[in-house]
């Protein structure tokens, strides 16, 4: 799947066939974040940790954040949150 497939699927009722992760992003891309925090949550390790930092960032819980990104050993992105979102997306479908 590409990243074009990706966001083309924000448009169907369901996510895509794709890693908790990106099921995460993509909840988020329609703008729930509940169900993506939720799906985050269930996550283990650094890449749940990565998106789940993200998901606090966008949240504005900054301190929340800060330690999730500890947790996935990633500096504390300063992009914007668009760029975060694409670069997690991309990264997790080259997989």
């Amino acid at each position: 799947m590409t990243i074009d497939d990706f966001r083309a699927s924000l448009s169907a009722a369901d996510p895509p066939a794709v890693s908790a992760a990106l099921r995460a992003l993509w909840h988020d891309a329609r703008g729930d974040w509940n169900a993506a925090h939720t799906v985050a949550q269930a996550i283990d390790g650094p890449t749940g940790a990565r998106v789940h930092a993200y998901l606090h960032r966008k949240e504005g819980d900054l301190a929340n954040a800060g330690y999730w990104y500890r947790h996935a050993e990633q500096p504390v992105a300063t992009d914007s949150l668009a760029a975060e979102w694409e670069r997690l997306v991309a990264e997790l479908l080259e997989g």
